[in-house]
């Protein structure tokens, strides 16, 4: 399937899908350096073309289809890209964020709480620039950052990720786990307890953190970052129908 684009008000293109269909919208928000065309973001347009579910996923700048590299990216950069993409459109939204995400979701949010039905994290990974990237850099690291502009990092997903010195001092600008997080409509928290990447304790301290009435957290024993599998792409389905259930009864 073609892809259409936007501009965003920053100048940068956007790559997206968006399936018409009923509302609230659904909107997949991958995780960092992945792509609209992950096994997530398909199945879950393919399951809500099945219900006349309007779904909407598209790539930030720097990611698959759309503009810029990925290297001059930052977590403030996505989410004006994750904003451009909403307001495209009408109507509540349902958020489905995966790894970063999770934070990217959780900025929206904060920002337009008027307009979220309800909300759904994967591995959701909030501040990892700072609490994971950061607290595990070496001294070493953190030398070549400020002199370099850059480091490697190892992947278990193909090349190292090279992760700026931007990438870090904007994601201090952007953390939502040091402030209060009100989070007023139905959530839902999936984490996986064999992610190598996410440890359940960052789901565990967002519970812990966030603030609302209708918030569960649930541990799924063995899964993996990934969150990929037939069990998990079937409790990611269960997690949306609770939310947009709960959300009949709340006005937006």
């Amino acid at each position: 399937m073609t892809h259409k684009t936007l501009t965003t008000p920053q100048g940068r293109t956007l790559a997206y899908h968006l399936t018409d269909g009923s509302g609230p919208t659904v909107v997949f928000l991958g995780g960092f350096k992945s792509d609209m065309g992950g096994t997530k973001a398909v199945h879950l347009e393919d399951w809500c073309k099945s219900q006349g579910r309007a779904f909407l996923r598209f790539d930030y700048s720097g990611h698959g289809d759309s503009s810029g590299a990925f290297t001059d990216g930052s977590i403030g950069d996505w989410f004006d890209d994750a904003q451009a993409a909403v307001a495209m459109i009408d109507g509540p939204l349902v958020l489905v964020g995966s790894s970063m995400g999770g934070w990217i979701s959780l900025l929206l949010a904060r920002a337009i709480p008027d307009r979220i039905a309800g909300l759904v994290t994967i591995a959701a990974a909030p501040d990892f620039t700072e609490d994971s990237m950061w607290a595990n850099a070496t001294t070493a690291q953190r030398m070549a950052l400020d002199t370099d502009g850059q480091i490697a990092l190892p992947s278990d997903y193909g090349d190292p990720y090279i992760i700026t010195q931007r990438l870090i001092t904007d994601g201090r600008t952007r953390l939502v786990l040091r402030d209060p997080l009100h989070l007023p409509f139905p959530t839902r928290f999936l984490q996986g307890t064999a992610d190598r990447d996410v440890d359940q304790s960052v789901a565990l301290r967002l519970l812990g953190h966030a603030t609302g009435d209708d918030m569960h957290l649930t541990l799924v024993k063995g899964a993996d970052h990934r969150f990929s599998d037939p069990q998990c792409l079937s409790l990611i389905e269960t997690a949306i129908l609770q939310v947009l259930d709960a959300a009949t009864s709340r006005p937006i």
